[in-house]
């Protein structure tokens, strides 16, 4: 599993495993509304689950490894889809169940990558894990920020966190490129030649993920005022950030994969 393909499961991978074990391993549930969940898990299952699997079934190649990251993911897709189900029918208990249940699953369809890197199994799990943290933190900051449109009640204490896990995970982030150097590595071609030429690949990830983290700074700083306006000056900073955030992480896995 390498190339085009390769890449992007990794990031849909990243996205999923990140932004579900945020929402279900975090004091939400009781914060939001439970219809939130729904939603949440709907856009969850169509945007990332679904093409994760798709994506993993269509690069995958007649390797064990390979095989296994196609199940789990398939396994990550049922468990969403089955949780958002319970959810939109408001069987809240099993919906829960199931949050916890696909996020575990996408941990493991996550860490199934390691095998197939360039690097060591602790070297891939470190890139994935922050990787993943990283783009969770982005993508749930801006889905939650939309939230609080429909949801006047909820208090600003949900997206502060957010934006702090947004901060954090872009600072981890850019430590943990730097660590993996800036010349020497193998970078696969097949996504943009622009990539592959030199050791452009890593500075464009520092360059998107310093972008992140300023950002999310702005964001917060847009949290502080008073008006009810600032929630929505915030979500337009997280707009910008899930886009830095995913460059960052594509420019990233070019060099995940052997060449």
């Amino acid at each position: 599993m390498t190339g085009f393909g390769g890449v992007f499961a990794v990031v849909l991978a990243q996205i999923v495993a990140g932004g579900l074990v945020l929402t279900w391993c975090s004091p939400l549930w009781s914060e939001a509304k439970r219809s939130y969940f729904a939603i949440y898990g709907a856009f969850m299952t169509g945007l990332f689950a679904l093409p994760l699997w798709l994506v993993a079934r269509a690069s995958a190649d007649a390797g064990p490894e390979a095989a296994r990251v196609v199940a789990l993911a398939l396994g990550t897709l049922v468990l969403v889809a089955v949780g958002t189900l319970c959810a939109i029918r408001r069987w809240w208990v099993p919906a829960r169940v199931m949050g916890f249940a696909a996020s575990a699953a996408a941990v493991l369809t996550l860490l199934a990558f390691a095998p197939l890197g360039d690097r060591s199994a602790g070297a891939s799990i470190v890139q994935l894990a922050s990787g993943a943290a990283f783009l969770g933190a982005s993508y749930d900051a801006l889905f939650l920020g939309h939230w609080y449109l429909t949801d006047r009640k909820l208090t600003r204490r949900p997206i502060i966190r957010y934006t702090v896990a947004m901060i954090v995970t872009s600072v981890v982030e850019i430590v943990v490129i730097a660590a993996t150097g800036f010349s020497g590595g193998r970078v696969s071609g097949s996504l943009n030649p622009i990539l592959a030429a030199g050791d452009v690949a890593p500075w464009i990830g520092v360059g998107m993920a310093v972008a992140t983290l300023l950002i999310a700074i702005m964001a917060q700083a847009a949290l502080r005022g008073e008006r009810a306006s600032a929630v929505q000056s915030a979500t337009g900073f997280y707009y910008l950030g899930v886009i830095t955030a995913i460059v960052a992480a594509i420019a990233v896995t070019t060099r995940f994969f052997p060449a």
